[in-house]
Formats: structure tokens, sequence, C-alpha cells
């Protein structure tokens, strides 16, 4: 006997502990943030991708043919309208051009004579006409040459930014080749297909917002000028238009950016990103309220328990508790989700410890972090 008489204090130990443990014991409750359910402005929104074009682009092409001796701009230099861009070789058609003038002024010396002659009556008036019609065609082709001189200095009809030159110093351009194109980046038209379903939801005016790929931060923002009445019948989609200044350039031509249309713009009640939970593919919030609101929805909570523990002091008669609440929630923006099912402006919802919270659980409120409200949702 006298081996099992040293065990008998920690079996006696054992039991009292068990007993302090039990349910009438008080335990510190849980501490949680709160937030409040509150009014932000949200956007029914189609992500897509557009790619701009220039409104203007023009193709230049060199009007006469020649060997290219100087290039007076590189690509992506801003040009104005009449501004110089290659230079022909000049000789050819300044050699061309001297001996022209030359038989222009032989002509003009031929019928000088023949209309003297004519008055004096050594000449007839015929022969008269036809050395007089052959001056004229001299001197027209004389026109024609410095016209072509002038093509020579290749200059562009209009203001824009130099594209892609295909032409390098000692390369030889026919007449109507190609050599760049002057674009006008100031105003660039994005064409946005948009799926045919949204077709009765689009409107002109509506808000188009450019980022790039990947990222939220707007690039440009416009509006919808233009939406075609027929659908695509390979996409089935309806291609709407917008038009983007472009002063600034950082926006260009042929770039593919993502592009959202905004059918439209409201105010509606919402929760931090923090509070919401996902169980099974149901949303839920833990609001707070006190136990009268417990008792309203007390789930698995045990209230007989929790109202003698009220009665014996065990919890503060304004003791706040953990109320788990399924929602219906929208598309998360600016951090915030859209309530649609659920909750009430102005309710609590709790946005710390989630992971440690049971329905019905008591909860001590810290003071709310900053940043808990809300901010105009991101475009």
């Amino acid at each position: 006997m006298l081996r099992f008489r040293p065990l008998l204090p920690v079996l006696l130990t054992a039991i009292s502990v068990s007993a302090c443990g039990g349910s009438d014991e008080k335990r510190p409750a849980l501490p949680v943030q709160q937030a409040s359910v509150l009014e932000a402005p949200f956007t029914d929104d189609i992500d897509t991708v557009s790619t701009l074009e220039a409104n203007t682009l023009v193709e230049l092409a060199a009007q006469t043919s020649g060997r290219v001796t100087e290039l007076k701009v590189s690509q992506g230099d801003r040009i104005d309208a009449g501004q110089l861009l290659v230079v022909l070789d000049q000789v050819q058609a300044r050699a061309a051009l001297a001996e022209q003038r030359a038989r222009a002024a032989t002509a003009k010396v031929d019928w000088e004579r023949e209309e003297f002659l004519a008055k004096e009556g050594a000449a007839s008036l015929r022969q008269r006409d036809s050395y007089r019609l052959k001056y004229i065609a001299a001197i027209e082709k004389v026109k024609a040459l410095e016209a072509e001189l002038t093509y020579s200095n290749l200059r562009s009809p209009t203001a824009g930014t130099v594209a892609d030159i295909q032409v390098n110093v000692g390369d030889v351009v026919q007449q109507n080749q190609p050599f760049t194109s002057v674009v006008q980046n100031n105003i660039l038209e994005a064409k946005v297909e948009v799926p045919a379903v949204y077709g009765d939801r689009l409107a002109i005016g509506q808000p188009v917002i450019l980022s790039v790929p990947g990222t939220v931060k707007p690039l440009a923002t416009s509006q919808i000028e233009s939406i075609d009445p027929q659908v695509n019948p390979q996409t089935q989609g309806l291609l709407v238009k917008a038009l983007f200044n472009n002063d600034d350039g950082r926006l260009r031509s042929g770039q593919r950016l993502r592009t959202r249309v905004q059918l439209k713009s409201g105010q509606q009640i919402s929760v931090p990103f923090a509070a919401v939970t996902q169980t099974s593919g149901q949303s839920f919030v833990f609001r707070i309220g006190n136990f009268t609101d417990l008792k309203a929805n007390p789930g698995k909570a045990d209230i007989e328990r929790i109202s003698k523990g009220i009665e014996r002091g065990k919890l503060p008669e304004n003791a706040l508790f953990a109320l788990q609440t399924p929602v219906k929630i929208g598309e998360i923006q600016n951090n915030r989700y859209p309530i649609t099912k659920g909750l009430k402006l102005n309710e609590k919802v709790i946005t710390s410890n989630l992971l440690n919270l049971k329905h019905g659980m008591p909860i001590q409120v810290k003071t709310q972090r900053a940043g808990s409200q809300p901010a105009a949702a991101k475009n």
C-alpha cells in the first residue's frame, strides 16, 4: 500500500484542474478589429483588349526616280507639314533642265524672228505660228523639268511622326516607290470588340479605360464614340470605337492594351476584402452583435450556457459576439466586396482573427485600423 500513497496527491490535483476548466470558467474574449458596412462606388465593366490606330496615316512615295543623297529625318521624329525629308541626286535633273532652258531660249529667238518676218511679209503666218508652238512646247518642258527637280526634294504633306524609313543614303528609288509613312499620333482610335450579348447595354458616351495588360493603373480614359450595328459572324462581337487624346505621346499606333468599358457605375453597400471568408463555395462574414442578436440567430451556440455566464457575471451584460453570416458578394474592386445580400448599411463586421472565430464566440473590439473606410473603386 505504501507504494501507492505518493500517487494520491497527483491524482487529486488532476481532478481539481479538470473541475476548474469547466464551462463556468471565465475565458478572455477574442480581440478583433471591426469595419462598418458602408456604401462605395462600383462599376459594371467589360474587360477586353483593343488595338490603337492612328486616324491619319499618310504613306509617302517618291514622285520621281533618283538616288538618295541625304536623309533629313529619322524614325520617330516629329515633323511639320512641308518639312524636307529626303533629298535625291539632282545632277542629272539639273543638267536636263539647263539643256531644256537653252532649247527654250533658242525657240524663243526663232519665234521672234518669224514674228518680225511675218510682219514684213517675208514669212507666212503659218510658218510664224509653227515656231510659236515650238516655243510654247519648249517652255512647258522647262516647267515639267523644274517640277521634277522639285520632286527630288521629298517633303511631307502633313505634320506628324515619322514611321520606319525604308531607304538609306545611296539607294535608288523609283517613281511611286514608298519610302516612309507619317503618322498623326495626337489622336488615336481604339477598336474594341465587345461580346454581342452586351449589345443592349452599350451606349454612346460610356467610359472606356486603357491600361497596360496585367495592371489596373489607367493610361488614358475616353468614351464610346460609335457602336457597329452589325455583329461579326465569326467572333459574335460588336465593334466599339473610342478616340484618345495623345498629345503627350504615351500611346502608339498599333499598341494592344487592356481595355475596360464601363456599362454602369453606382453606390453599393460593401465590406473590406479582409472581412470575407469562403467555405465550400459560400461566402461568410462575421457580424458583431450583442446577446439579443445572438439569440435571434443562435446557430450552434450554447445559448443556455452563455445566458448563465452573463447571470453569474462571467460575461458582461453588454458582451459582444461573433455572428457568422452568409452573404452574396460581387466582384472585388478597390479591395472591397460589394454585398448583394446578407448585410445592412452601417452594420459592423470583423476584419481580423477570422480563422480563430466561431459563431457565438465572445469578442473584444480593438481600435479600428486605418484604411477601413471605402475609397473610390478603381477604374
